[in-house]
């Protein structure tokens, strides 16, 4: 293992850092920034493969299924992240993006020993989940050779699923395995081994792409507004009835109505509005639209 590991480039030396331990507070900060900054840049050239893999999540929506992230330690943290963010912000079913962790929801706060070792560990994980052929797996993995993620995905592959594998190195185990890879190598960290910077960073940067974009898509997003959001408190209610102003240019005086009869939610009081209906028929709309707004109010906009 400790060979495998000379190999990476998350466990190179950062030519750029090796005195940060000398330096003032200032220039230790100017430096970590400047190391973030080679994120954004680094994840351009993979934009093909993000955009595809994003495809392959969609396609599972579009049939009923579901996205799994499946992670080990920040992987998986970050994995139960960005889909416990899902429901609030884009209206989503808790069961439609769903993040694993070896370990258990324990891992999430505290590391479980040996967890992430275990590849029966995440075949199991796929096994109880029900992973299908409408499903997509992502397996998230800094060095790309967590013997849970690639259990995981070795077996959601076996189970018909589409797989999709994310790491920060060039040619680890994942390509034997994934359908699609991501490969977002960001160069050695900040302080060596520690991934949880521009190796997370960057790992965070592809799932945000990820699933807005599917929900883009698959029509939770009017304009640039998230249209089915969840206005679950005092913010997200103000948040709601902004966003129907921004969207049709009422009074607030009509927002309030709309929000009101339309039930609280955002899809229905706009095309209400832009479309002149009431609930039953703005509903019957969006049905006919597949949920997208801009179809709802102008059909020959709807997008393919």
């Amino acid at each position: 293992m400790s060979n495998l590991l000379n190999q990476l480039t998350t466990e190179q030396m950062n030519e750029r850092t090796k005195h940060i331990d000398r330096l003032p507070t200032e220039e230790i900060v100017k430096l970590i920034n400047n190391e973030d900054r080679l994120i954004a840049e680094a994840l351009t050239a993979l934009t093909p493969q993000i955009a595809a893999s994003a495809d392959l999540i969609i396609r599972s929506f579009q049939n009923g299924g579901r996205l799994f992230y499946v992670g080990a330690g920040t992987s998986g943290r970050l994995g139960i992240l960005d889909a416990s963010e899902c429901p609030p912000t884009f209206g989503t079913n808790p069961a439609m993006v769903q993040g694993l962790i070896a370990g258990g929801f324990r891992a999430v706060k505290d590391a479980v020993e040996g967890a992430e070792d275990n590849a029966e560990l995440g075949a199991s994980d796929m096994d109880e989940h029900q992973i299908g052929q409408n499903d997509t797996v992502v397996g998230i993995a800094t060095s790309g050779r967590t013997p849970y993620v690639l259990g995981a995905m070795k077996r959601a592959k076996t189970l018909g699923a589409s797989v999709v594998g994310l790491c920060n190195n060039h040619n680890t185990p994942m390509v034997g395995i994934a359908d699609l890879m991501i490969e977002a190598v960001v160069g050695p960290e900040v302080i060596l081994g520690s991934t949880r910077m521009k190796a997370g960073t960057a790992q965070k940067l592809v799932l945000n792409m990820l699933t807005t974009t599917a929900m883009i898509r698959i029509g939770k997003v009017y304009g640039n507004l998230m249209v089915d959001l969840q206005p679950t408190n005092e913010k997200l209610v103000y948040r709601a009835k902004r966003i129907i102003r921004m969207a049709t240019g009422a009074s607030q005086e009509q927002v309030d109505e709309a929000y009101l009869l339309a039930g609280g939610h955002v899809k229905t009081a706009i095309v209400m509005i832009l479309a002149g209906v009431n609930r039953a028929e703005a509903g019957e709309l969006l049905q006919q639209s597949g949920g997208f707004v801009s179809g709802a109010i102008d059909p020959a906009a709807q997008k393919n």
